[in-house]
């Protein structure tokens, strides 16, 4: 499959299923229950209509994305444009839940969901790198 270490490819492999648990642990009660996880990550209610199912269809995408990274931990070296396309929405979503944070529109709840992601980018970033220095084309 490689030329990385068998214990590179471990790591990957584990890193991107517990990426994909963090999704679905996320993006299950989101899509169930969205009036509930709205008010468990922003300390208010969601009574819109429109704009739960908004909300609903944002956990909808993460749920999805959870997939993705199950389809990388099968073959870490094969899909790294899932990764990086993951990678990018932690990336966009953490910057913004902290710019919403630290203008108080979150609950401190926010702050576990921006450190995950972040600890996840950081690790993708490394997963490049590695992938890249054990001459794998990354695209």
């Amino acid at each position: 499959m490689s030329n990385l270490n068998p214990r590179t490819l471990l790591f990957f492999r584990v890193l991107f299923i517990v990426s994909a648990v963090w999704n679905f642990a996320g993006a299950l009660p989101g899509l169930t229950d969205a009036v509930g996880m709205f008010e468990r990550e922003f300390g208010r209610q969601l009574s819109d209509p429109v704009m739960i199912a908004v909300y609903r269809g944002a956990w909808g995408t993460a749920f999805l994305y959870g997939f993705g990274f199950l389809m990388v931990a099968a073959n870490p070296i094969k899909h790294t444009g899932i990764v990086l396309m993951g990678g990018a929405g932690k990336a966009l979503f953490a910057l913004n839940l902290f710019f919403m944070h630290m203008n108080g529109w979150t609950s401190d709840f926010a702050i576990v969901v921006i450190l995950g992601d972040v600890v996840f980018v950081a690790c993708f970033i490394a997963y490049f790198a590695i992938l890249k220095r054990a001459g794998h084309s990354l695209f």
